[in-house]
């Protein structure tokens, strides 16, 4: 089980054991991690599980796909590491990731 860092705005960091195939929104969900609240279910249709991937993480995830574009297109603190952590899935390759979650879902 990967290990994944999802630190708050308040800078607190949440440590948690992710289960392989499972999306990082139902990571954080599963273990309670404030400021993810996956409204839509993981649809990639709301942004309550936007996110930043820390660098060089960014680099190592599957590209973004027309829906979560458009998703984040409306999101107001888009940045280049934006992600909505419904569309990405854990893996192997994802042990140690870390991700921040913006002020607007404090």
């Amino acid at each position: 089980m990967p290990k994944v860092t999802f630190i708050d705005f308040s800078g607190t960091a949440h440590e948690v054991q992710a289960s392989e195939g499972s999306s990082l929104m139902e990571t954080a969900l599963d273990h309670g991690v404030p400021g993810i609240d996956g409204d839509c279910g993981g649809e990639a249709a709301c942004g309550t599980c936007h996110l930043f991937v820390e660098a060089p993480w960014s680099e190592k995830l599957p590209g973004i796909e027309p829906s979560e574009e458009t998703m984040l297109n409306i999101i107001d603190d888009r940045a280049t590491t934006s992600r909505l952590s419904c569309q990405l899935r854990v893996s192997a390759e994802l042990e140690g990731l870390v991700v921040r979650l913006p002020e607007s879902q404090h």
